[in-house]
């Protein structure tokens, strides 16, 4: 489930910097035993990097990408669809103004839809632009022994 690191780079750009018109999350809670809710490691080996992702129980988000700290607000369905995805809406509320791993700047407000495939074991997920696997990075690896 590697992706390579240009890719996973340019991906990521495209898909957590854009500003996507119209879609607005705002904070919802999903359900206790949600896969999504914990903290999920994403490792940049070629570029010494890596990224942690913190779901937390309230619809917010905390993340972490070389010097950026960010927070957003996210909506996530209780269900996959058909396909087997959970479409990810967010939107920024918060971030320091440092670059990520990928040496971009996020802005408050900025939002990204992105579809998420969990692996059986909902030990790893892919993060894809849409319900294919065709433009995904990943795996995410779900990060033992912490709290969200």
């Amino acid at each position: 489930m590697r992706v390579s690191v240009v890719s996973a780079i340019v991906v990521r750009s495209a898909l957590l910097c854009a500003a996507l018109a119209g879609a607005h999350a705002t904070a919802a809670a999903p359900p206790a035993d949600h896969p999504i809710l914990g903290i999920w490691k994403l490792s940049i080996p070629d570029l010494g990097c890596s990224e942690t992702y913190r779901f937390r129980g309230d619809g917010t988000t905390l993340v972490t990408s070389a010097e950026e700290v960010s927070e957003s607000e996210y909506r996530i369905p209780d269900k996959p669809s058909a396909k087997g995805f959970y479409r990810l809406d967010d939107r920024v509320v918060k971030d320091n103004g440092k670059k990520d791993c990928a040496g971009t700047i996020m802005k408050p407000g900025a939002t990204a839809t992105n579809f998420i495939r969990f692996h059986p074991s909902k030990a790893i997920f892919l993060m894809c632009a849409d319900e294919s696997m065709q433009a995904c990075i990943g795996p995410f690896e779900r990060v033992q022994g912490e709290e969200a």
